[in-house]
Parts: structure tokens; sequence; C-alpha cells
């Protein structure tokens, strides 16, 4: 048991995936207060023209998904660094692997 935990330990490949996450959750944050400008900015928009401003729904859009491809590596689902490591396209076309767990109901 010692010997897979010092194996793991020493692995360069979760390091640097380590290094990745704390780099992607800087961004992360940064990307949600953009994310905020955008919807005080959209509701601006609204209130003033009376509908969604069309450039800024796809920059809000464009924006959610890259906010989910880093969520998705943070938490192991991909192994696709997010934007700026990928194209910034790749995000959009981004497929989640299923899961092998199956959830039961309890009887």
């Amino acid at each position: 048991m010692d010997e897979q935990i010092n194996f793991n330990l020493t692995q360069v490949s979760t390091w640097k995936r380590i290094f990745f996450m704390l780099i992607f959750s800087a961004i992360g944050g940064l990307v949600r207060m953009l994310l905020w400008a955008v919807i005080f900015i959209q509701v601006a928009s609204a209130l003033v023209t009376g509908k969604p401003n069309e450039n800024i729904l796809n920059f809000a859009r464009s924006l959610s998904v890259y906010t989910y491809h880093i969520l998705l590596f943070m938490t192991f689902n991909t192994e696709t660094l997010p934007f700026p490591f990928s194209d910034w396209n790749l995000t959009a076309d981004l497929q989640v692997p299923e899961s092998n767990t199956t959830i039961r109901k309890a009887d």
C-alpha cells in the first residue's frame, strides 16, 4: 500500500495536472467575474432596447461553455486542457465521457 502511494506521489503527470488546475482555478475566477459584467450589460441592454443583444448572447454562451470546460478538466472528467492550451473552438465540441458508475435505487 505504501509503495503504491509513493508511486502515485512521484508521478510527474499528476503534479503537472495539479499545476494546471491551479492556473485554471485563477482563470475560472476571472471568467466568472467577466460573466457577471456580461450579465449586467445584457440586463441594461434588455431594459433599454426591450430585447437581449445577440452579440452579448453569443459572447456569454461562449464564456459559459469555457467555464464548463474548465470545470470538466478540474474534476478529472476530461484530459483536454482548456484554452489557451488548446483551441478555443475545441471547447464547444468537447464530449463528456460516460461514467462507469451506476446509481442504484433503494428498495
